[in-house]
């Protein structure tokens, strides 16, 4: 019989594995749904492509990218979940045991001594972030897997009030038109908007756990989220950026309150094969998962 630090320790490393191989549901509709609607005779082959490659990592039971990235997790952790001390410790031996079990391609490199640890862990990665949820005995982790080309169109900034929120379509489409390729189309497009670089940059990684097909619940947010959904599409990268009429999977913005003199501003992307996961527990380590109807856990 396991503990409970083992058993939770081995159910993430198995959720991470799953995530790697098989996309999250509302993202395998939302790639079903771009298929469809696409008439580019070009893009309706790398669609075809896609579906065959996401075929085959369930068969095979292989990654469904081999980049798998850097594993990130986001924890929404209440104060009385019994496991909260060994939490971060726990996910990264996860990370280690997926690495081996799924496997994971070994992608964690420590800066300056450039030397890969094969492990996927290093100074500072996983990197995990941290909501801490008063008088809840529940859990929440958001697993993502932030591969080499998604993390590169990656950018944060700080505006000048007088640029308004104009500026921050500029900043995007600047990013989209430059570096939009790069992330293997079709792109979720994760925003953040708030004060400093590192407030507006959380809030864009976490636009990115966002349902694929969700909506800012203020207003003003929603349709700008459209409007740059409609303006990404005007620029034909299609799948893979070979040309289409669609080239995101939608466009998520998360914002914060700032300050009266600046606008900060980022962009985080996650890719067609966006595998993001979410799990939430309770104190007996009982889960659910919205993200993954098909993953099952067998305690051995």
């Amino acid at each position: 019989m396991k503990t409970g630090v083992e058993k939770l320790t081995d159910v993430m490393a198995h959720f991470l594995g799953h995530t790697a191989i098989r996309l999250p549901d509302d993202v395998i509709a939302k790639l079903e749904e771009l298929r469809d609607k696409e008439d580019h005779p070009l893009a309706k082959v790398i669609y075809r492509t896609m579906f065959r490659n996401q075929r085959l990592a369930e068969e095979l039971q292989r990654p469904s990218c081999q980049d798998t990235g850097v594993s990130q997790y986001w924890v929404r952790c209440g104060t009385a979940f019994p496991y909260i001390n060994e939490l971060e410790d726990l996910l990264r031996e996860a990370t280690i045991q997926a690495t081996f079990e799924t496997p994971l391609r070994h992608n964690s490199v420590e800066t300056f001594d450039e030397y890969n640890t094969g492990k996927n862990v290093g100074k500072g990665t996983p990197t995990v972030w941290w909501d801490i949820i008063p008088h809840s005995d529940q859990c929440e982790i958001y697993t993502y897997l932030s591969g080499g080309g998604c993390s590169l169109p990656g950018c944060a900034t700080v505006l000048m009030p007088g640029e308004g929120y104009e500026g921050i379509v500029k900043f995007v489409m600047d990013r989209m038109t430059s570096y939009g390729l790069n992330a293997c189309p079709p792109l979720l497009i994760g925003i953040g908007v708030g004060t400093s670089v590192e407030t507006a940059a959380l809030n864009s990684k976490k636009a990115l756990m966002r349902p694929v097909d969700s909506h800012s619940d203020n207003p003003r947010a929603a349709k700008m989220e459209k409007l740059l959904e409609d303006g990404i599409n005007a620029l034909g990268l299609g799948p893979q950026g070979m040309g289409g009429h669609y080239s995101v999977m939608g466009v998520h913005i998360e914002n914060t309150a700032r300050h009266p003199s600046v606008i900060g501003c980022a962009l985080n992307v996650g890719c067609w094969s966006h595998r993001r996961g979410h799990i939430i527990f309770d104190k007996d380590l009982n889960f659910t998962t919205d993200t993954h109807s098909h993953f099952v856990y067998e305690e051995k």
